[in-house]
């Protein structure tokens, strides 16, 4: 889009009027962070008064340019930006700041306030999300551009401070920007020296020009507070098509206040009422609190009006476009809308092989069919893509300057590889997944805890989700990772038995638009299940009859994934005993959970004995199993050795397990 520019006296105004609507909005609810958007007001009012495309009445254009506030603990300074630039974000939201009900939290949350594009607050995970948009807008560009019309030619922006440097996700994602040359990122670093504990050269002393150089990116310096510096850097920033940039402002943080400028005080804490006064006479402020010039409404209003044309004229030319690409088109409202077929169950299914198979094998054969019916379907792994059995096969991988394939690499980097496919789910068009070994989610939760929170729809395949991994030892063992995950509110974990579960599990995952799910995939061969008379109905309720003797069972044994089989053999043994189980099995615990009382009753009468099965921790299965039932999983670390000698030593045949339950029924 066109760069507008405005002079340099009324950019400084409506900076100022940034500034003390922040500093304004933080005193009045006696918490926040004032410093940042004192600081970057000058940056942030540069960038989107002259060159940020978007529509305030249209906040989901799909051309519109993306504008990330990674360091979101400065929220006020996107507050005041969507408010001046007349976004649904009143005065009076403003001023409760904080406060219950308000659009205006302490962070920024993505559906919850028009024009907030990322939910931020842990640190270098807006950087990173950032990075996915750049990736999906270049895939989405590959797909839709013609040479008569560009329906995607903008530009992901966003805004950092040293906290989110610091983290090690931001060095992972710039890695990966600059590997795939993603032009289309223009960085602005808000490098004030200051995090809560002072002065950053307590703790750091890094080279950062240095190391983005070293990653790719054209790197500018630039006085933060000096109007055309900020415009010359951002208008080159832009024209550097061929790597990302990071624009290096050195600011002060919090700009204008006689004692607190330059200190870690404006970090975290109000500037107080006098000190706040000082900085009105300091910087010639005579506008009383929460109060805008009419010139810089007027100087706003003059900015929108010119953007919405930019819009009117996309929309022009995207109608000229529909009308001569029918087919490109028609794949455009089937990808932006995130389609599936309404028989995608069946289909998923007709692909499974109805064999034997590693969980993680029949994924990758289910995916196969999956990708071929949905074309918003990418992804890709940390480098295990063999493992994970996570290619699209046919499809080729993404790399600098060839967008037009499905499959990502992600590099040894789990940190920024769920961040980036959030980012890559929240710029629309991509249903995106990641792939690596179970083990590893702890190196993605902050970013599986972020889709969660913004319910976005996020897909992470986790494979190798026990000690059956083997002679790898301990250290790739996950042992409390699925009742960690969930934990988490909003995540759906699906851990399945055989491929059919495995088809329905993707089914669910497709179809979950609002909210992440993770797929927990065995490495080695599970057979299949006899499930009698279950319906696909009936999986999906997250919990279901394998089979049960006639009368009123001695037992319900609930398991999921590789001890499905187990439990069903056990059981078989514990009948000949005169023993009889009932054995349900339970593929997604939140699923199940969320169904009826009557349901859960039908499946697991009052009064019988209850037995969770599970190669992990059991924390998770108490709301099923109460005080009273027996959890047999692991509650130590692994070792390493071949797979049946650990199900050996650890319980886990069916000959232990149904000596475990016998004993249990005798007390």
């Amino acid at each position: 889009m066109s760069q507008i520019t405005i002079p340099a006296d009324k950019a400084r105004q409506c900076a100022d009027a940034i500034r003390f609507l922040s500093a304004d909005a933080v005193e009045k609810a006696n918490s926040g962070h004032p410093g940042l958007p004192m600081g970057a007001a000058d940056c942030a009012f540069a960038l989107w008064s002259n060159f940020l495309s978007f529509n305030p009445d249209a906040p989901t254009w799909e051309n519109r340019d993306r504008f990330i506030l990674s360091a979101g603990h400065g929220s006020m300074l996107l507050y005041s930006l969507l408010h001046l630039f007349g976004y649904d974000l009143s005065l009076d939201e403003l001023k409760n700041f904080r406060q219950w009900g308000s659009k205006t939290p302490g962070h920024p949350e993505f559906g919850h306030t028009v024009g907030v594009e990322v939910t931020t607050g842990p640190l270098g995970q807006g950087f990173a999300n950032g990075v996915g948009m750049g990736i999906a807008a270049k895939m989405a560009a590959e797909r839709f551009n013609t040479p008569e019309f560009s329906p995607i030619n903008h530009t992901i922006y966003a805004l950092m401070g040293d906290g989110c440097l610091q983290e090690g996700i931001s060095y992972e994602a710039a890695a990966l920007a600059g590997h795939l040359k993603l032009g289309n990122l223009v960085y602005l670093y808000d490098s004030n020296s200051i995090t809560i504990e002072g002065k950053t050269d307590l703790a750091w002393s890094e080279d950062i020009e240095g190391r983005f150089t070293a990653c790719g990116w054209q790197v500018l310096k630039i006085d933060g507070h000096d109007y055309g510096q900020i415009v010359a850097a951002i208008a080159a920033a832009k024209a550097e098509t061929g790597r990302p940039s990071l624009i290096i402002a050195t600011t002060h943080i919090a700009f204008g206040s006689p004692k607190k400028q330059g200190s870690s005080g404006a970090h975290g804490s109000p500037l107080g009422a006098d000190e706040l006064a000082a900085t009105r006479a300091n910087l010639g402020w005579q506008f009383g609190p929460f109060e805008v010039p009419e010139e810089v409404r007027a100087t706003c209003q003059k900015q929108i009006e010119a953007k919405k044309q930019e819009y009117a004229a996309w929309q022009s030319g995207f109608k000229t476009w529909q009308a001569a690409n029918p087919e490109k088109a028609q794949l455009w409202l089937q990808m932006w809308q995130k389609q599936t077929p309404a028989d995608l169950a069946e289909q998923l299914i007709a692909a499974e092989s109805g064999k034997d198979g590693a969980t993680r094998a029949l994924s990758g054969t289910v995916l196969q069919r999956a990708a071929a019916l949905i074309p918003s379907l990418v992804g890709g792994s940390a480098d295990l893509t063999p493992s994970n059995n996570s290619d699209i096969k046919g499809s080729a991988s993404v790399q600098a300057g060839t967008f037009a394939g499905r499959n990502l690499h992600f590099g040894v980097r789990e940190h920024a590889m769920g961040a980036v496919v959030n980012g890559m789910a929240l710029y629309g068009c991509f249903i995106p997944y990641s792939a690596t070994f179970l083990v590893f989610s702890d190196y993605c939760r902050p970013a599986i805890r972020l889709s969660a929170l913004m319910k976005i729809q996020s897909i992470y395949i986790f494979t190798h989700d026990s000690f059956f991994v083997g002679e790898d030892g301990p250290t790739h063992q996950p042992i409390e990772h699925v009742a960690s995950l969930r934990m988490i509110p909003g995540l759906q974990v699906i851990r399945p038995a055989d491929g059919r579960e495995t088809a329905l599990a993707w089914q669910a995952a497709l179809e979950k638009k609002d909210g992440p799910t993770a797929l927990i995939l065995t490495r080695q061969k599970l057979p299949v299940i006899d499930r009698g008379t279950a319906t696909d109905e009936d999986i999906c309720t997250g919990g279901y009859l394998v089979s049960t003797p006639t009368g009123t069972p001695d037992a319900v044994i609930m398991a999921s994934g590789s001890e499905v089989h187990v439990a069903v053999e056990a059981s078989a043994q514990l009948a000949a005993g005169g023993i009889n189980c009932r054995i349900v099995s339970v593929p997604c615990l939140e699923n199940f959970l969320a169904q009826s009382q009557e349901y859960r009753a039908q499946l697991l009468p009052a009064g019988v004995p209850r037995v969770a099965f599970e190669a992990g921790r059991g924390e998770s299965w108490g709301r099923l199993i109460g005080c009273d039932g027996l959890f047999i999983g692991i509650e130590h670390f692994g070792a390493s050795a071949p797979d049946k000698v650990l199900a050996e030593k650890f319980g886990f045949t069916a000959p232990l397990v149904a000596a475990r339950i016998k004993s249990f029924l005798k007390k």
